[in-house]
């Protein structure tokens, strides 16, 4: 796996998760869907509108029918930027996802609220590192974060998300220990308990 850098003084994006390891799938989602997140500061409903990046939310709807997300820390957590979360808690399980899927073009904004998949700031550089954005990240729309799903019910747990690790955790560590490294080294980061399709 990549360690996605930072583009234009812009710390970019992505995440922690779990589930077992198998061959990734690639089912095309509906038109919408709803994903719940259980979190560790309450349940986070995702909607999901296929047409705004069609290829991202395939890629998500794999991931959460998968239970990838399970046990997923938000790893790196910018307070009034984002939320990153997207490697599992199993080596192994985000080893097996690590395959890049093409860009989508940017339709919907990175505003308040609204989910993106992180690039390394190459092209169709997508894989399964996600983040939830805090604030109107509108500036990122030109560097190929396409927004697929929006928060529409528990921002405000979303708002709650430890953010006083920042940028510590070290991402070549998640991607070789998984939760076993964040545990240990970063307690107080919160989780994903489930993450499940719900409508």
């Amino acid at each position: 796996m990549k360690t996605f850098p930072l583009i234009a003084s812009i710390a970019l994006l992505l995440g922690a998760c779990s589930a077992g390891a198998q061959k990734p799938s690639n089912e095309t989602a509906p038109a919408t869907y709803r994903v719940t997140l259980d979190t560790s500061r309450g349940p986070v409903v995702i909607e999901v509108t296929r047409a705004d990046a069609p290829i991202g939310a395939d890629r998500f709807y794999n991931l959460v029918k998968a239970n990838y997300f399970d046990g997923a820390r938000f790893f790196r957590v910018i307070a009034g930027f984002m939320a990153q979360f997207g490697l599992a808690a199993n080596p192994a399980v985000s080893k097996t996802w690590d395959v890049p899927i093409q860009d989508d073009p940017v339709k919907a904004s990175n505003v308040r609220g609204t989910l993106s998949f992180g690039n390394t700031g190459a092209p169709n550089s997508r894989s399964e590192q996600l983040f939830i954005n805090f604030g109107n990240n509108a500036r990122l729309d030109s560097m190929r974060f396409a927004s697929f799903g929006k928060v529409v019910s528990g921002m405000e747990f979303v708002d709650q998300i430890y953010s006083g690790y920042g940028e510590q955790p070290d991402q070549g560590r998640i991607e070789a220990e998984g939760n076993a490294y964040l545990e240990k080294e970063f307690p107080r980061l919160d989780y994903i308990k489930t993450a499940r399709i719900s409508q």
